[in-house]
């Protein structure tokens, strides 16, 4: 079985402006972030994100411009031979509908484990809000809650 590092994005990977990032000259990675993936990598991790984009429901932005904003942190994080496995995504807002896809509810990362034959209780969930770490816990995935918009630099020895 594999082991995972699935990450938030906004706040964790990206920067967040306490709203929404609608185009790409507001995405910008966080500094650390390729320096603390090549360190997992090596550590025999693989990487997904699991990310809320509810902006995508409210008509902020669309599924493309998200893909862009993906593209973008792929091209970054080439630069340190890491890549991220693959990107889920929910683009739901509570006001608008309900789903399962959403944190705090887990099916996002219990999708990824079963895809990826990934054992839950080797992986982590890195996030910055209560409901990543409770969608890990759902899922049976430790989560690690940090300060928005920090240096993932700071938790190299906490993963493992």
């Amino acid at each position: 079985m594999r082991k995972a590092i699935f990450f938030d994005r906004d706040g964790v990977l990206n920067f967040d402006h306490g709203d929404y990032v609608t185009c790409l000259d507001d995405f910008k990675i966080l500094d650390g972030v390729g320096e603390a993936l090549k360190y997992w990598k090596t550590k025999g991790y693989m990487f997904f994100v699991i990310t809320n984009q509810a902006g995508i429901n409210k008509g902020l932005y669309t599924h493309e411009a998200l893909h862009g904003f993906h593209l973008a942190l792929d091209a970054y994080l080439k630069a340190y031979e890491v890549a991220i496995s693959e990107y889920y995504y929910s683009p739901y807002h509570p006001d608008f509908c309900n789903s399962l896809n959403r944190k705090p509810d887990s099916l996002l990362i219990e999708r990824a484990l079963a895809k990826h034959h990934i054992e839950a209780s080797e992986s982590w969930m890195v996030g910055d809000r209560d409901r990543d770490i409770e969608a890990a816990a759902k899922a049976g995935v430790r989560g690690i809650k940090v300060p928005v918009n920090d240096d993932l630099r700071k938790l190299l020895n906490s993963i493992c």
